[in-house]
């Protein structure tokens, strides 16, 4: 049992809990706690080109030596004391960190130290203060959302002295992980890199936290960070329109009690991202079912569905993670489904970290913070290079490039593995490229679940939802006690339902036409001031985590405010060359994405057909491309 501190641990226990650590990760962090940086030996380094594939890439005797090297380390230093060592010096820091990733650019480094975060250093807060710049002056600024953007963006600007107010329509912080509380929700990127750079935890209960814990995450960060304070609940915005003579932003909110209220900002940014607002499928009938029905994110806990026949339309990432929790429950479950999901192999999806590697974790000092590193490099490019299409590649139907035939092949191994019965394995092999829609990770209970005889996939077109159930466009009604609708989310219908209104009145929607876009994701001509967390074409589905975006994205913010005090200027407008050359070229690179040349519906393209939603380039590109402000790029009034 693992209660008392690492001094107080015997040699059993050390071994123990480095035989459940990621002894890569491990050996850095003992260096780093120790000095000793002999642990950092060559025959134990990872080559960068198989990071992908470690498991592989080392051999059993590798994975011993490297674990032998770690219990003797700790055990010295459990002995000694366990001393607060002297920090690394910066070439041994350089050192640390190369040893897990190989040689690394300038930039790529100065990326890693910030992730690294040693001692819970905060190396993107900002460098400088509106009283250093123009005491003189306030900036007054409306945050739209106080999800996972929202408190970031509010703890940025704060940081640098603007006067910021939250702005949230629901009860309590947390965004997408408040609202989304339907059975078996969790995360699909691991814990540690789920996290601010700068607010890390080594507490985590699981590999891929539940929505509980994700939302505990989000509510200590608004308390521990004082954000409470500046928060509206239960005030929705509805309008923001822009003043050009006074050139500030009037917005107005809602509450609850339906009384609205108009106040005046220098600046608004927009955090309601990019899967807030269900989406209902577009067939006749839906409202007129006369049982109880839900979308996933609206999910209705006082409805028993024990014994009852369900319908759950739709097979993506909630619906993926829902049907296996109620279908073991259920008298009948009906899946209707459009496209099979390709599926990603993660044994330990649904997995609590195990006792010995939680006590590490929270009592080696700053060995949470490699861990985090070690997944952030081997996350970094991810399976980025497998969804470049090679535009020589025969039968585009079902792959796009070698590499992209060599994932297909390995998934649908797994699936034709996991599904026993030829009749459904037929109609969960997908029939487009593997990374043209979200992967989803599966730890063997999406096979489980609709392999189960209360279980039936239904891949037949639905007509209509009808007052007693779904009829399908054969002709079968098939009668139910209650629906879900596991259809996603309105991704590509940023910032609705609010009304914005630019320069002149333009009304930000009319301009878009349903084809949202943005600079850098964040500013857009005519409308002065506005920024966007989580706007057009910056998420990412198969490297990073969205996390590392938005602190990418509150940078540049910062740096924008920054712009305007430094300059005496009160209004900052994108210039419309500027924004039109950055969308060509992010809409030419994502024409060379599967996700953007395969025929299949997505969620990453919008109505008219254009990939609106993800980013087609490294990690490291838009971290570059956020740096800093360039006052030539935008009209300044």
């Amino acid at each position: 049992m693992f209660t008392g501190d690492l001094v107080d641990a015997s040699d059993d226990e050390l071994r123990e809990a480095v035989a459940a650590a990621d002894v890569f990760a491990l050996l850095p962090a003992l260096a780093h706690l120790t000095g000793d940086m002999s642990l950092l030996r060559d025959d134990l380094r990872i080559p960068p080109e198989l990071l992908l594939n470690v498991e592989t890439a080392v051999t059993e005797e590798q994975v011993a030596a490297a674990r032998e090297a770690a219990v003797e380390a700790l055990i010295r230093y459990r002995d000694a004391g366990a001393p607060k060592t002297p920090s690394s010096t910066p070439e041994e820091l350089h050192q640390l960190i190369e040893f897990l990733v190989g040689p690394s650019t300038d930039e790529w480094y100065a990326v890693l130290r910030e992730e690294l975060a040693l001692e819970g250093a905060d190396h993107r807060a900002p460098t400088w203060h509106r009283e250093e710049i123009a005491p003189d002056r306030q900036v007054r600024v409306a945050v739209i959302g106080a999800g996972m953007s929202g408190l970031l963006a509010a703890h940025r600007l704060r940081q640098v002295g603007c006067d910021v107010v939250i702005l949230e329509k629901d009860r309590d912080v947390g965004g997408t992980w408040l609202e989304n509380t339907y059975p078996g929700c969790r995360v699909d990127v691991p814990n540690t890199f789920y996290s601010y750079s700068f607010a890390q935890s080594a507490e985590w209960p699981s590999f891929f936290s539940t929505q509980p814990a994700l939302l505990d995450y989000f509510r200590r960060f608004a308390d521990e960070h004082d954000l409470r304070r500046t928060i509206r609940f239960e005030r929705e915005v509805v309008e923001a329109r822009w003043d050009e003579g006074a050139l500030r932003w009037h917005v107005t909110t809602r509450a609850g009690d339906g009384v609205e209220e108009t106040e005046d900002f220098d600046v608004v940014v927009s955090a309601v991202g990019q899967l807030n607002r269900p989406k209902y499928p577009d067939v006749a009938g839906v409202g007129t079912f006369e049982g109880p029905a839900f979308h996933t994110a609206r999910w209705d806990a006082s409805v028993d569905l024990t014994g009852r026949r369900v319908g759950i339309i739709g097979t993506g990432a909630s619906s993926a993670q829902v049907i296996p929790e109620i279908a073991p429950v259920v008298g009948e479950l009906r899946v209707f489904q459009r496209t099979p999901p390709w599926l990603a192999p993660t044994p330990n999806y649904h997995d609590e970290l195990p006792e010995p590697l939680r006590w590490l974790m929270t009592h080696l000092p700053d060995y949470a913070h490699w861990d985090r590193l070690w997944t952030f490099w081997r996350m970094h490019e991810g399976l980025l290079p497998a969804a470049e299409v090679d535009p020589e590649w025969p039968d585009q139907e079902r792959s796009m490039s070698m590499l992209n035939e060599f994932v297909r092949q390995m998934l649908t191994a797994y699936i034709e593995e996991q599904f026993t019965d030829p009749e459904l394995r037929a109609k969960m092999v997908p029939p487009y490229p593997p990374l043209a829609k979200r992967i989803i990770r599966d730890p063997g209970t999406w096979a489980q679940a609709l392999q189960r005889d209360n279980v039936t996939v239904d891949t037949t077109g639905i007509e209509a939802i009808t007052p007693t159930g779904i009829r399908t466009v054969d002709g079968v009604e098939h009668e139910l006690d209650v629906i879900i609708y596991g259809t996603g989310f309105t991704a590509s219908e940023f910032l609705t339902p609010m009304r914005v209104l630019g320069t002149d009145g333009v009304d930000l929607h009319e301009r878009w036409a349903g084809d949202a876009r943005a600079y850098l994701g964040l500013t857009i001509p005519e409308f002065p001031n506005l920024f966007l967390m989580y706007g057009p074409n910056t998420n990412i589905v198969i490297n990073g985590s969205i996390i590392y975006f938005s602190e990418c994205e509150a940078h540049y913010l910062t740096e924008a405010v920054r712009t305007l005090l430094e300059t005496g200027t009160r209004a900052l407008e994108c210039k419309p060359a500027v924004h039109d050359a950055y969308n060509e070229r992010i809409d030419a690179a994502n024409r060379q994405m599967v996700w953007g040349a395969a025929e299949v519906n997505s969620w990453y393209r919008n109505k008219k057909g254009r990939v609106a939603q993800n980013w087609p380039f490294s990690l490291l590109d838009y971290w570059r491309e956020t740096r800093q402000v360039d006052p030539e790029d935008y009209l300044l009034r």
